[in-house]
């Protein structure tokens, strides 16, 4: 969603695509940290997350939260 005035704690829509290289958090594990998205096919995203490592998350159970970018060091 390039030009989308999004925030780090501005949740995408439900039913708003998520694409591949976007960084997203999953409200319900906070502790895995911000994540990349690697793939996204269907209700199947993949994302490899900062402290969980790769992950894939059932968009029709579980919308995550789009960030802006990566995470600050």
């Amino acid at each position: 969603m390039p030009d989308s005035p999004e925030s780090p704690d501005t949740p995408r829509l439900p039913g708003a695509p998520i694409e591949p290289g976007a960084w997203v958090r999953h409200p319900g594990q906070p502790d895995w940290g911000a994540g990349q998205v690697q793939s996204a096919i269907g209700d199947r995203i993949t994302v490899n997350f900062e402290h969980a490592g790769k992950v894939m998350v059932n968009a029709a159970h579980v919308t995550l939260d789009l960030l802006d970018g990566p995470p600050d060091p």
